[in-house]
């Protein structure tokens, strides 16, 4: 059976001050923002092979480079819906369910997160109702699903490292069966920076 998979990218737009909090210490206002840039831009630029649909939820309007970026590389840019990050995962999830097979939700802060990778989250879609791509830190990277249910998003710690656990708690008080992908890293801290120069993403410190 070939199933229909929408891909759902979840971002902050790159704005001074409100993007990559915990990295304004060590770069600055502005120098967060250019790395929230880079990345975002990094993420739009994955290969759109094995996706129905492609789209880019931003939280607030994109400026004309963005937006031009996004509608070359056939993104369809919308606003994310109201709500914490949980309702806004399950509102996107629902929406997308409504016209695909499957979803696959990502941020742009794992830039080891590659096409390869994505067909593996596709793959195992086929067999299992949710696939979890984990982080380091305790989250994860990726979120695949065949259906929704408001347990896998309400009252969950996002940004703790009990984020994967808690949803696999809870994918098993559903009694669904998952797929785990292998772990990845995200950018969120000073000490993730060194790692982005070796995928020659340069980090002004």
């Amino acid at each position: 059976m070939s199933l229909s998979i929408s891909l759902h990218l979840l971002a902050r737009s790159p704005v001074p001050g409100r993007v990559k909090t915990r990295l304004i210490p060590v770069l600055g206002e502005e120098g967060a923002c250019d790395l929230q840039r880079a990345l975002l831009e990094r993420a739009l630029q994955l290969p759109d092979s094995g996706f129905s649909q492609r789209f880019l939820w931003l939280d607030d309007s994109p400026d004309a480079g963005l937006q031009a970026l996004a509608g070359d590389l056939g993104w369809t840019l919308v606003e994310q819906p109201a709500g914490d990050l949980g309702e806004r995962m399950r509102r996107i999830a629902v929406l997308g369910l409504a016209e695909s097979d499957a979803v696959v939700l990502i941020g742009n802060d794992c830039p080891a997160l590659d096409s390869e990778y994505l067909g593996s989250a596709c793959a195992a879609l086929h067999d299992q109702p949710v696939v979890l791509g984990p982080a380091e830190d305790g989250g994860y990277v990726l979120l695949g699903l065949r259906r929704v249910d408001p347990l896998l998003f309400h009252a969950m710690p996002w940004g703790t490292d009990r984020v994967l656990a808690m949803t696999r708690d809870r994918l098993q008080q559903l009694d669904w069966d998952h797929r785990l992908l292998p772990t990845l890293w995200d950018v969120d801290r000073p000490e993730d920076l060194p790692r982005l120069e070796a995928l020659g993403i340069q980090v002004m410190v």
